[in-house]
């Protein structure tokens, strides 16, 4: 091979590599992935079926009926067409996202009887319908390629084959008879001083870390979403309700630094 090819094989390498880097998420972009999917319920709209590896679904939203089939004759069924469901957990791959929904293979049994949302909130979904017959599965959203850029949004219509968003959730009925400042800061992924942790958690979802301590015998807790580098944002509750909201940017190595005002 001459010394002009291998520069030319060379090059492509180059160039390809670069186009896969370009192609990779930002932590920006993972953050939005993880708040706008994490928690999120869904309407079953093909039978899901139970299986102890995730279910292959295409960006199309096409999957291979007869592995599902073979997966629900053999380990049952996770969902059926009109139940509700929840993804409990999110994890980002470099050629795909994993989503455990209703708490995974391992939740046996019936995952809620009646679900509600948080402690003390009882509303129950589809009129008192159980949510789940017989507990949850993995659905693995596959790229076959970098994942690039996206959005939440745009994965939700990924997944419409399979899963309905559109549909009235139980935080959309829990979110009616809240007051209308918490009712949008919700619907912006946003947390507020006042709410509780359930509205929170609809909010944001489940935080990166948690961190407690006592001052003056008040009992503080910390929420804390995203990871350095990027912006980090701190939810701190006391008695239940969040007393303080602060978004900073943390750089490399962890270092905080206070996020300019506009």
């Amino acid at each position: 091979m001459s010394r002009i090819s291998c520069l030319l094989l060379l090059a492509f390498a180059a160039l390809a590599t670069l186009s896969a880097d370009q192609k990779k998420l930002t932590d920006d972009q993972r953050l939005e992935i993880l708040r706008g999917l994490d928690s999120e319920y869904a309407t079953v709209k093909v039978p899901l079926p139970r299986s102890p590896r995730p279910l292959d679904v295409d960006t199309t939203g096409s999957y291979d009926q007869q592995q599902w089939l073979a997966a629900s004759k053999q380990f049952g069924a996770a969902g059926r067409v009109g139940d509700l469901v929840q993804i409990t957990k999110v994890t980002i791959e470099p050629n795909s996202i994993i989503f455990e929904i209703n708490g995974g293979l391992r939740a046996k049994g019936a995952w809620k009887d009646h679900l509600s949302v948080g402690v003390g909130l009882p509303m129950p979904i589809n009129g008192g319908q159980q949510a789940v017959s017989t507990g949850g599965t993995t659905l693995a959203l596959r790229f076959h390629e970098p994942i690039g850029e996206t959005t939440s949004a745009e994965i939700k219509k990924m997944l419409s084959p399979i899963l309905d968003f559109n549909q009235r959730t139980v935080t959309e009925q829990y979110t009616a008879i809240i007051p209308p400042e918490f009712k949008s800061a919700i619907e912006n992924k946003k947390a507020v001083v006042g709410m509780t942790r359930d509205q929170v958690v609809m909010a944001l979802g489940r935080p990166d870390h948690k961190d407690r301590e006592t001052k003056e015998g008040t009992e503080y807790e910390d929420w804390i979403y995203g990871v350095p580098p990027g912006r980090v944002t701190f939810v701190t509750f006391a008695a239940n309700k969040v007393v303080k909201v602060k978004e900073t940017y943390a750089g490399l190595g962890g270092s905080i630094a206070q996020t300019p005002k506009q």
